[in-house]
């Protein structure tokens, strides 16, 4: 994923905090400058991407919903409904230490357009959260068994935050193939969209409804 200039990045964080020490390298080809955030979310701030640093995720789901720049969360919180929750508000979310400095900011670029990046931490947080559900994990392998393998493979890629051109480069597809892919995946998991999608996928909406 290219972005055809360098990204401003407004920082949410305590003072001795900083999403990852090395980042971002001299030579990172998505972001170009990162600022303290100066105003609230629902301010008009000058940047692409707010990262916000929070303990408690149910902070930044308040947060959320007075943004007008897409939001990426990092915590330490590995809780299922929390994750969801952030999630459903239309932020990123990253566990604290799981992720590297490519994938920050791969997440971050892939903000700009629409895409939600989950690291390996919370995907792993929402399926251990629907398994510990009486027949959770039974519930999802039916849910997963009603899909195609190559089905399977495009949900995967999409759960960690990858949009229809990426997961082509990554299979070998066109675009529009993915596209119609989804397209049907969505039928198949009675889903409104690729939020709700990924959420039916891990297994996060049924945790959501008990």
């Amino acid at each position: 994923m290219r972005t055809s200039r360098k990204l401003t990045v407004a920082l949410a964080c305590p003072e001795d905090a900083w999403p990852h020490p090395d980042w971002p390298a001299p030579d990172d080809p998505y972001v170009g400058r990162v600022t303290p955030l100066t105003t609230p979310l629902g301010a008009g701030e000058a940047a692409d991407v707010v990262i916000l640093c929070r303990e408690d995720p149910s902070a930044a789901v308040r947060e959320l919903r007075t943004a007008d720049v897409p939001v990426i969360v990092i915590s330490p919180c590995r809780d299922t409904e929390a994750i969801v929750e952030v999630f459903r508000g239309g932020a990123g979310y990253l566990v604290e230490g799981d992720y590297c400095t490519c994938m920050l900011s791969s997440a971050v670029v892939g903000a700009t357009v629409g895409h939600t990046y989950l690291s390996p931490a919370a995907c792993a947080a929402l399926r251990d959260g629907a398994r510990r559900l009486p027949t959770g994990g039974e519930a999802m392998e039916r849910l997963r068994a009603a899909l195609s393998p190559r089905e399977r493979q495009i949900m995967e890629l999409l759960s960690t935050g990858l949009g229809a051109q990426e997961i082509g480069l990554r299979l070998r597809l066109s675009e529009k193939t993915v596209r119609n892919n989804l397209s049907n995946i969505y039928a198949k998991l009675d889903a409104r969209g690729s939020t709700d999608a990924v959420l039916r996928w891990l297994g996060a909406a049924p945790v959501l409804r008990t």
